[in-house]
């Protein structure tokens, strides 16, 4: 499957009318000074990488306003400083989809494409979305290794990857730091870099990029 085509078509996906209206309603802060994007956000980082990670869903003033996952809020400055003090990338920030950052390492997502009102998607929504759009972006990374951040994507992936044929070898509760094996695949666990556990300490810098340095050694094996 092309990667352009797939990019195409979670561009111009309107498949929940909720995300839909939502992500193209949201008010405009006055410091996006080129607009909003206000379309499904597609994945972003080498698609010939043997590392996912994936996270819940892109925020209504973040990768709603510029178009690229995890880009414009503060849980994208945490995450993308992260992989770049683990040496997944070029730079410690990323702007805007103009901003020169590379991801050699890693490829980024989300379950669910669109910015949801209150982060907060329904399982209809993570459902439809999941089985669309990541299932086909799993079949075409080919990952050896999977980092969900937070709990939301470790559900729906392991939904997912159980539809491509991979039994994981145990039910696992999810925590920080827990590993699921499924087949080839590995499964590694974070906190999501959310203000909400980057603010507290649950997460903290060096546990974050712990996990990514877990994850290239797996990868390697």
């Amino acid at each position: 499957m092309s990667e352009s085509i797939l990019y195409n078509e979670i561009i111009s996906c309107k498949a929940c009318p909720r995300l839909v209206n939502y992500r193209e309603s949201v008010p405009e802060i006055k410091e996006a000074l080129n607009g909003y994007w206000k379309k499904p956000v597609p994945g972003f980082g080498n698609p010939r990488s043997k590392i996912m990670i994936i996270g819940l869903a892109p925020s209504a003033h973040g990768g709603n306003r510029t178009g690229r996952v995890f880009t414009g809020d503060k849980s994208g400055d945490f995450l993308f400083e992260a992989l770049y003090r683990a040496g997944y990338s070029n730079k410690p920030f990323s702007v805007n989809i103009n901003d020169g950052l590379k991801v050699h390492h890693a490829y980024i997502t989300a379950v669910v494409k669109c910015a949801p009102p209150g982060n907060k998607p329904t399982s209809d929504e993570a459902k439809t979305c999941s089985k669309k759009f990541l299932k086909r972006e799993i079949e075409m990374i080919n990952p050896r290794v999977i980092v969900v951040l937070g709990s939301f994507a470790y559900i729906w992936t392991l939904k997912i990857i159980e539809l491509l044929g991979k039994k994981p070898d145990k039910a696992q509760k999810f925590s920080h730091g827990c590993k699921v094996k499924a087949d080839s695949l590995t499964i590694i666990c974070s906190y999501h870099p959310s203000p909400q556990n980057t603010f507290t300490k649950k997460l903290t810098m060096e546990m974050l990029v712990k996990i990514l340095e877990d994850a290239k050694k797996e990868a390697l094996e």
